[in-house]
């Protein structure tokens, strides 16, 4: 049986590894295990799914609880895609966080999935690497 849970402590080897078991080490700094714990101590709310103890997925937000969060981190094992997990994932998140509006950036190989489970397509995001952009 899957469990789902809030985590406080997840670890970066851990992480690390449903990110590179997922699609999302393509676009992660697995690299960089100092960015990765940073990553993971910002991020003030994980809820993880665990399967007999081993890490199957991860959802990752920074959020004030209150106005808005920001789902970061999606990632499901490849072994355990398609089975309601991910969406499961971001339900929890939002009963956590349930006057918030939840907020994600879809990664390329997802982008048709979260209209399927419901959420809204925004046609307003910006982003910024390098601050030597702005002009």
């Amino acid at each position: 049986m899957i469990t789902y849970q809030v985590e406080k402590n997840l670890s970066v080897a851990e992480f690390t590894e449903v990110l590179i078991n997922s699609t999302l080490a393509e676009r992660r700094p697995i690299q960089e295990p100092e960015r990765i714990a940073k990553m993971l101590e910002y991020g003030n709310l994980i809820i993880t799914a665990r399967l007999d103890g081993k890490l199957i997925g991860v959802a990752r937000t920074l959020t004030d609880f209150l106005y808005c969060g920001y789902l970061s981190d999606l990632a499901v094992d490849d072994a355990f895609q398609k089975q309601g997990i991910g969406k499961e994932l971001i339900r929890r998140t939002k009963l956590e966080i349930p006057r918030a509006k939840l907020i994600l950036l879809a990664a390329p190989k997802a982008v048709g999935y979260y209209p399927k489970i419901g959420m809204t397509k925004h046609e307003h995001c910006y982003f910024l690497d390098d601050v030597n952009e702005l002009k």
